[in-house]
C-alpha cells in the first residue's frame, strides 16, 4: 500500500508521536483533530481486535483515507484477564486514570505478590478504502510483567505507574519514551503493522 496521508484514530498526541517515530518520514500522519466533525465510535467489541477494527473502519469510511486504530488494555492474571477491554472505564467513567488505577489496586489487595502477573495487550488495525471494498489488517502486540502495590513514575498514562515489565526494575511510567516504545505493547503492534502501511510487508 502507498498513501500520502494516514489517519490515526485518536486525539492523543502521544500516540501520534509514537506512530510517527515508528513510520519515519515517508507517511503524513494526522489525528482526529484534523477532522473536527469526526464521530465518536463506541468501543462495543468484546475483544481488542474487534474494537480496533470498529474504529478503523469508521474513520476510513468517514475520511475516505487509510485509517489506523488501536485498542489496548491491561489483563491481570488474578482477575481472569480483566480489566481487559474495559481498562479505560474500569471505575465507571472513561479515561479517569486515577480512579481506574485506584480501583484495580484495591481489587488485588489480598492477592499475594506471586500472583500479580499481568500483561499489556494492544490490537492495531489498518483499513484502506479500495473502490468500496476496504482492505483490512489486524495485528497484536503484548508485553508481560507484574503489578506493583503503589504507583511509581510520572510518565506514560493509564496503568503505567503500577506495571513493571519482565526484566526491568522500572515501571513503564518511569521509562523514557524511547525505552518504553522499544518494549511496549503498542510499540510492538504498531511496528508489526508498519510494513502493511508502507507497502513492504515481510
Amino acid at each position: 500500500m502507498s498513501a500520502d496521508t494516514l489517519v490515526l484514530a485518536t486525539r492523543n498526541q502521544g500516540k501520534l508521536h509514537e506512530l510517527a517515530r515508528i513510520l519515519g518520514q515517508e507517511i503524513r500522519l494526522v489525528g482526529l483533530d484534523a477532522f473536527p466533525g469526526a464521530p465518536d465510535v463506541p468501543e462495543t467489541g468484546a475483544t481488542f481486535e474487534a474494537n480496533a477494527l470498529l474504529k478503523a473502519r469508521a474513520f476510513a469510511a468517514y475520511t475516505e483515507l487509510p485509517a489506523v486504530a488501536d485498542d489496548s488494555g491491561l489483563c491481570v492474571d488474578a482477575l481472569n484477564g480483566m480489566p481487559g477491554v474495559l481498562s479505560a472505564r474500569w471505575a465507571g467513567q472513561h479515561g479517569d486514570d486515577k480512579a481506574n488505577l485506584g480501583l484495580l489496586l484495591a481489587q488485588v489487595t489480598d492477592v499475594p505478590d506471586t500472583r500479580l502477573g499481568a500483561r499489556f495487550v494492544c490490537a492495531a488495525a489498518l483499513v484502506v478504502p479500495d473502490d468500496g471494498i476496504p482492505r483490512e489488517w489486524v495485528v497484536t502486540g503484548e508485553v508481560k510483567g507484574r503489578l506493583i502495590r503503589a504507583p511509581r513514575g510520572a510518565g506514560g498514562f493509564g496503568y503505567d505507574p503500577i506495571f513493571q515489565p519482565d526484566g526491568f526494575d522500572l515501571t513503564t511510567a518511569e521509562m523514557t519514551p524511547d525505552a518504553k516504545d522499544a518494549i511496549s505493547h503498542r510499540g510492538r503492534a504498531f511496528r508489526a503493522l508498519a510494513p502493511f502501511i508502507t507497502g513492504s510487508p515481510t
